[in-house]
């Protein structure tokens, strides 16, 4: 890959990446209730997941969800299930702190829960694998080896999608003093159990087009 073609790549990755979706939430979700360091976990769960779905399109898994009808609305109602789940815990922990009990303990997950749950849900969107397989090729060029310019182009996506979700997780802790109280806090946590729910709502009535 030439340098011209690794920065229009970078730059239209970098563009794709900073569009505010469900996962950018729940970074900035997790850097409210945990602080940046213990979030970091969550960070590497959606990276990973991204890296996941770019390597699984590389290899043509895109190409066969887009043949079959039955296995992309599967998976499509399994993402949208999962963010309905998160919705529903956020709905639960405003309700928590709008009306706490003597005996509750702040929640303390664990590092591998906080990746598995970013992981989870940067990987539960079919439409993704989709864009990826559609996305990449207009990079390629075929008179070069390939597979080095797709290591080269998940290496460079995975980098971009770290330092954007790092940037969402600082912009949350500048807003920290303002979200943490607890009236702030509680309708932050309504707000995305409406965000997590309405994107569930939107991935089950959309079409299978990218």
């Amino acid at each position: 890959m030439n340098w011209d073609t690794w920065c229009l790549f970078s730059g239209a990755a970098l563009i794709v990446i900073l569009i505010p979706g469900p996962l950018s939430l729940l970074m900035v979700s997790n850097s409210l209730n945990y602080g940046l360091r213990r979030s970091i976990p969550a960070f590497a769960g959606g990276v990973s997941a991204s890296i996941g779905l770019l390597t699984a399109s590389a290899l043509g898994l895109g190409a066969l969800l887009a043949a079959s009808e039955q296995l992309f609305s599967l998976l499509k109602v399994l993402g949208a299930l999962y963010l309905f789940y998160l919705g529903w815990q956020s709905w639960v922990a405003a309700k928590a702190q709008r009306h706490p009990t003597a005996d509750q303990t702040p929640l303390n997950p664990s590092a591998s829960s906080l990746f598995a749950k970013a992981f989870a849900l940067g990987a539960s969107n079919p439409k993704d694998l989709l864009f990826f397989a559609a996305f990449l090729p207009q990079f390629i060029n075929p008179g070069t080896p390939i597979h080095l310019q797709l290591m080269t182009m998940i290496a460079t996506w995975a980098v971009l999608d770290l330092c954007c979700k790092l940037f969402y997780g600082v912009g949350a802790q500048k807003l920290a003093k303002h979200l943490r109280s607890e009236r702030g806090h509680v309708w932050f946590n309504r707000i995305s159990a409406g965000l997590f729910g309405g994107a569930g709502a939107l991935s089950l009535l959309s079409s299978r087009s990218i």
